[in-house]
């Protein structure tokens, strides 16, 4: 009997699919190992050297009238920016997955230019193109628009370096969407703008969100291509990288930290937000469906 159960077990040993990786134990120990290593170690380090701080030097570094307008700005682009992206970062997408046109293809490598593109070679062409001498700026600022050297440079500059983050998650979703849905929707009578809000909008909508998040998040941080055409005016367009930078300068790195700390907390509990928003969007979806 016993001679009986190990061969079926050695039989199911080898019937059993061979894995290229280790076992689920040894795999998660190495993922949280690495988490650990380039994720939480230094967050808990940036946490820490808030430490040496009391409690009323820990607010009066986070809430000075400096650093308060600066936090308004950088959320406040970051915001603007991140809701432009999910609506042209979808026209974008439906563009490249839905109609066939000469140079495709290069459209669509340029969509990931901002990724490749250093943030401060970003940061000077938009300044070069958007400054009151140039290509478009000299235009511009004799009808009185100044897109150069104030918040709406900054607001261009998150656009441009959070476009990508969009199209990139929207578009395969697009493409493997059921178009018979569609074809059903229309021959039952629905008219086009009917058919995208109750049939193709559902499905996209959590892949919407999560561009949304990764464009407000990344344009929260972002540093090189900002400083070039933001002007940096204190209580003006000052960003809150800037003073971050400003503050380790000035070896204030308990300062610099506890400001950090701020951004880190309020995009994390952002980032909470809109994953509950996409989890309680595809259940709702899972139930329609």
């Amino acid at each position: 009997m016993t001679a009986a159960v190990l061969t079926t077990a050695e039989a199911a040993r080898k019937r059993a699919p061979r894995r290229v990786l280790p076992g689920f134990r040894l795999t998660l120990g190495y993922t949280l190992f690495y988490l650990a290593l380039i994720v939480l170690i230094p967050l808990s380090a940036l946490i820490f050297k808030t430490f040496t701080l009391t409690l009323e030097q820990f607010w009066a570094a986070v809430s000075s009238p400096r650093v308060v307008a600066s936090y308004q700005l950088t959320f406040g682009a970051s915001l603007i920016a991140a809701l432009v992206n999910v609506v042209f970062g979808l026209l974008v997408a439906w563009v490249l997955v839905r109609y066939p046109f000469p140079g495709k293809k290069v459209v669509d490598a340029l969509v990931d230019l901002p990724f490749a593109l250093p943030t401060a070679v970003a940061g000077i062409s938009l300044t070069a193109l958007l400054a009151g001498n140039g290509w478009v700026g000299q235009y511009l600022e004799p009808l009185g628009i100044k897109l150069a050297f104030n918040p709406n440079g900054i607001v261009i500059a998150l656009i441009f370096i959070g476009l990508p983050f969009v199209v990139r998650t929207v578009q395969p979703v697009l493409e493997d969407a059921e178009r018979e849905l569609e074809e059903a929707a229309t021959c039952l009578g629905a008219t086009r703008w009917q058919t995208f809000t109750r049939v193709i909008f559902p499905s996209i909508a959590p892949a919407l969100l999560t561009g949304f998040a990764m464009a407000f998040a990344r344009a929260i941080g972002e540093y090189g291509s900002v400083i070039f055409i933001a002007g940096n005016m204190p209580m003006i367009s000052e960003i809150t990288p800037l003073i971050i930078i400003g503050k380790l300068e000035q070896y204030d790195y308990a300062g610099a930290t506890a400001v950090a700390v701020v951004l880190l907390v309020i995009s994390f509990v952002l980032l909470l937000v809109i994953n509950a928003l996409q989890s309680w969007q595809r259940k709702r979806t899972g139930a329609q469906s």
